[in-house]
């Protein structure tokens, strides 16, 4: 037999190899296509946090975790880190003196440590400052002013030693026009004694300065209830005024870790009184800080409500 003929394949090899090759060929285009499908789910979709954004001062809404949630959502506290959403708030002050004023400077920065300098205005200001001591005492509801290179400041006096937790409240602003509203937090120091101040009970009514306060509502563990204040004056019902857009905002902090909830409420006045949706994210004790304007002058009525 001639030796060109022994060199040839038969018909039946060619044909196993040809099957064998379209075979591996159909599994590494599968594994190809795998990999983009996966690669395009983890860098395409941001997650839950960052994919969440709140529009700028409409309706009843909650500000607490790093993307705040719609009403009637259950919500995990906002402020109990410095870092969330892609975003770390840098204080570049954190100690001061008792009682003596300062200056509070910081910047919010993204995940190239970049100062963010595009923010939405939220309720008539750009940034929510809130400021409270550890034992819950001390209340102040701040705005600072931004200057082009991304740092914030405002003066701020801590009136006694301790511990004092600050809340950064705002809404980015993305180069594609998506907002994310988050808030983060961090504490300041202020060196002495300390002595912290026990809660007061549980109570549905108080007063401040001149006016008492009331309010409405029980709330549960996991659920958005409805809370409707009422502010009285010596005559009746008090004239209530817009204060940042709003007939009031609430601030709920919770006793242990300070985990924070900002509160907008309905934006028409209900029978005169003002009406918020809480959600409580867990059991356990919550202070109760309720800003409100009459006559120009700004109020905080504040309150201990338990969550069973």
């Amino acid at each position: 037999m001639p030796d060109h003929v022994s060199a040839a394949p038969d018909r039946s090899t060619l044909r196993l190899a040809l099957v064998v090759g379209g075979l591996v060929l159909a599994v590494l285009l599968g594994f190809g296509l795998g990999r983009m499908n996966t690669t395009g789910n983890a860098t395409g979709s941001p997650s839950l946090a960052a994919d969440h954004t709140d529009p700028p001062g409409t309706g009843p809404h909650n500000h607490g975790s790093a993307a705040s949630t719609d009403q009637g959502t259950a919500t995990e506290p906002g402020g109990l880190a410095v870092s969330s959403a892609g975003f770390t708030l840098a204080p570049l002050t954190t100690e001061f003196a008792a009682g003596r004023p300062g200056q509070l400077r910081f910047q919010v920065r993204d995940v190239q440590r970049r100062p963010v300098t595009r923010f939405a205005v939220v309720h008539d200001k750009p940034m929510h400052l809130i400021v409270v001591r550890r034992d819950l005492t001390g209340y102040q509801h701040l705005h600072p002013t931004m200057a082009a290179d991304g740092t914030w400041s405002v003066p701020l006096t801590l009136a006694q030693s301790g511990v004092w937790r600050a809340y950064a409240d705002f809404t980015v602003v993305a180069d594609n026009g998506a907002q994310t509203a988050v808030t983060l937090g961090a504490d300041l120091v202020v060196p002495g004694d300390y002595q912290p101040r026990s809660l007061p009970g549980p109570a549905t009514s108080t007063t401040v300065d001149r006016f008492t306060v009331g309010y409405q509502g029980t709330p549960q563990a996991g659920a958005t209830v409805p809370l409707t204040f009422r502010v009285d004056g010596a005559g009746g019902a008090a004239p209530l005024e817009r204060y940042l857009g709003a007939y009031g905002h609430l601030v709920a902090l919770r006793e242990g870790d300070l985990g924070y909830l900002h509160v907008h409420p309905e934006p028409e006045l209900v029978d005169g009184q003002v009406k918020f949706w809480l959600t409580t994210p867990g059991p356990g004790r919550y202070r109760l800080y309720l800003d409100f304007q009459v006559g120009t002058e700004v109020h905080t009525a504040e309150f201990t409500l338990t969550v069973p």
